[in-house]
């Protein structure tokens, strides 16, 4: 099973007359965060850590912050382009583990909280979700907040959900004909034989119908 792991990492300033929002929450804080958009650190940093996962580039290659379409906006869209990355990419998520680094606010009371809300963002069980926090000790960073993101990703296993093609034909020489190459034409890669189901429809005479 072909895996990924994935690093992010991002740094705001604190700044005053801004609301704060960490981890798609707001917090209540006499301070935010300084960004061209809502300057959420821990999203900003998992928005990278998946897209290094899949060689997708970073954040500011899709959102530069010199885009004025960014401003201000919630850093929950940068992070579903991310998710749309590894799922074209043919991944998915397994874990995600973040880490704040900052002196205030104490994230402990809201970590709970965060990490369901991380796993609602992600699509995942909460359980797949860790978030820790640490303060800057020793850095000289009080006024800054800074977060680590690691995540695995596995690649998506053939399914009947993703890459079986349902073959709905009116008879088995039909199929035999798509098997002989047409498929090819109608979806631009081959299929093997064994992954198509065959599903035969019956030929009906409507005016029997009542």
């Amino acid at each position: 099973m072909s895996m990924r792991i994935g690093h992010g990492f991002d740094s705001h300033a604190f700044k005053p007359g801004v609301p704060l929002r960490l981890g798609g929450l707001a917090v209540d804080h006499t301070e935010g965060l300084a960004g061209h958009s809502d300057g959420d650190v821990l999203l900003h940093a998992l928005t990278d850590a998946l897209l290094g996962a899949v060689a997708a580039g970073d954040i500011g290659t899709f959102f530069p912050p010199s885009d004025p379409r960014w401003k201000d906006a919630e850093s929950s869209i940068f992070l579903n382009l991310a998710l749309e990355e590894i799922q074209h990419a043919g991944f998915r998520i397994v874990n995600a583990d973040v880490t704040l680094i900052l002196a205030q606010p104490k994230i402990a009371p809201i970590a709970g909280e965060m990490r369901e809300r991380l796993a609602i963002l992600l699509d995942v069980l909460p359980e797949l979700v860790s978030v820790k926090a640490k303060t800057p000790e020793g850095l000289g960073l009080d006024h800054v907040a800074q977060a680590h993101a690691v995540v695995l990703l596995e690649r998506v296993e053939d399914t009947a959900g993703l890459q079986t093609m349902v073959a709905e034909i009116e008879s088995d020489q039909a199929l035999d004909a798509v098997l002989d190459g047409e498929l090819d034409e109608l979806v631009g890669e081959s299929v093997r034989t064994e992954q198509i189901k065959r599903t035969v429809i019956p030929v009906f005479d409507t005016e029997d119908i009542t």
